[in-house]
């Protein structure tokens, strides 16, 4: 694979198929970008797909619970929260797929490239570990949606989630294309579902469009009695939306797409179309979030101590005393799929990224059931510790998914930093492809105030 045109590195060497990243599937799809016959239709549908795999991980169960929650006790005044990281998620994911495409590298092989072994190291064991938070909401939100749709005890739903690996590997036989024609249709099932929810809910929708204008509100720290404070949802939000993982897979799936690197044109146009993808995609997921907190709203707010957990906002939608008169066994049911959808199709991400990672940063390559086993394997010890510890109790299952949550926007600075500065050096990305001044503005002021807030979330836990 030849280096790209006219960037300051294009004289390094060449880059062999052990060295690309996801090498199976790395430059497998082919487009129709270079052609001026082809529609711009064609081509965006041409590369459709890896903004699929990445808007998965803006509506995983770890959203659920923290979207929810803020709707039920604060009513619309987080969705000004939900857009402005939609926002900065569109922002950071356009850098990571425009890192990939230019440099033929992901975010975890440029880090490795251009720091020194410690730092390196410590980054690649902060991103496990997000890594981990993000499977234990994956773990939790699968089990319960089991629990819920077929009664089975809590620690059999919980062992049961081990065995996801055994669809993953069964999907990575049909493709990669199949693989996001799959996740597309799951998405579009949990965007129905929710859209009709939503109307039966009937929101004020006064009430939504003034809860998208910023407020001061959001970033306080002084919690109600038995509830969380808004700053702890307002992260909790940001860290459920603005994954840190994503920002790995999509530096690693945008090259995917088969792209003349020798031909600058052909760069710039599947820079562009990789954008158009990706904000389509993450727009989607915005939709779905959105839905989440206005459902809680809508349905629960006054009662948000009777809807902490996924099991009481199941059962909620079939009490007519708290969802009132749309309340039924068919919504409750409604919501279990959906939950159960977004579990799956995040663990297909969830085991893309791990490869990536490790592959990127250690240079260790494993066979992907492996990494899942043992991914899965990390992730399944505390939740099954917290199940039999607490008797299998739902609430604390929940706590420790909002919790994992937190975490991941704890670890996001540690992946933005890297990328915005990547991508706003024109040494790496050279003339064409460097980001815009007033992109790296807002980079780094929602890297400087996305740290001041994690400081202060830290020293008032403790």
């Amino acid at each position: 694979m030849t280096e790209r045109a006219n960037t300051p590195e294009a004289n390094e060497p060449k880059q062999d198929e052990l060295d690309m990243s996801l090498g199976e599937v790395n430059g497998s799809i082919d487009t129709p970008i270079g052609n001026k016959n082809t529609s711009f239709w064609r081509k965006v549908l041409s590369f459709s797909g890896p903004g699929a795999l990445v808007a998965v991980g803006y509506m995983d169960p770890g959203n659920w619970v923290t979207s929810v929650s803020g709707g039920a006790q604060y009513k619309y005044v987080l969705l000004s929260i939900v857009l402005i990281s939609s926002l900065i998620a569109m922002m950071l994911q356009y850098m990571a797929g425009k890192l990939g495409i230019v440099k033929q590298e992901d975010l975890a092989q440029a880090t490795r490239k251009r720091t020194n072994k410690v730092g390196g190291f410590i980054l690649w064991i902060i991103t496990e570990l997000a890594l981990m938070a993000t499977d234990i909401a994956e773990v939790i939100g699968g089990a319960i949606a089991l629990h819920l749709l077929f009664g089975w005890s809590m620690i059999a739903s919980v062992l049961t989630t081990a065995f996801d690996v055994v669809i993953l590997l069964l999907l990575m036989k049909f493709g990669f294309r199949k693989i996001e024609a799959i996740v597309m249709t799951l998405i579009l099932t949990i965007i129905v579902i929710f859209s009709y929810l939503i109307i039966l809910a009937n929101p004020d929708w006064t009430g939504v469009f003034a809860g998208y204008l910023p407020s001061l509100q959001t970033v306080s720290d002084v919690a109600p009695m038995g509830g969380d404070s808004p700053l702890t949802l307002t992260l909790g939000i940001i860290g459920a939306t603005v994954m840190p993982h994503n920002l790995y897979l999509h530096s690693s799936i945008s090259q995917t797409r088969k792209v003349n690197h020798d031909d600058q044109e052909q760069v710039k146009e599947a820079v562009r179309f990789m954008a158009w993808d990706s904000n389509i995609q993450l727009t989607m997921a915005f939709m779905v979030n959105s839905m989440l907190l206005i459902l809680g709203a809508a349905l629960f707010f006054g009662h948000a101590d009777q809807v902490g957990t996924f099991g009481s906002m199941y059962n909620a939608l079939d009490d007519k005393t708290i969802a009132g008169a749309v309340a039924s066994p068919v919504l409750s049911t409604l919501f279990a799929v959906a939950l159960l959808a977004s579990g799956q199709n995040s663990t297909i991400t969830g085991t893309l990224t791990g490869e990536v990672v490790m592959a990127g940063f250690i240079r260790m390559r494993i066979p992907m059931w492996v990494r899942r086993v043992v991914t899965r394997g990390l992730a399944l010890l505390p939740v099954i510790a917290f199940t039999l510890l607490y008797g299998g109790s739902e609430t604390k299952l929940d706590s420790l998914l909002v919790f994992s949550q937190v975490f991941l926007s704890v670890a996001l600075p540690f992946a933005m930093g890297p990328l915005i500065y990547f991508t706003s050096s024109k040494k790496i990305m050279g003339e064409d492809f460097v980001n815009p001044k007033w992109m790296i503005i807002l980079g780094w002021t929602v890297f400087a105030v996305l740290t001041y807030l994690n400081i202060k979330l830290i020293v008032g836990m403790f």
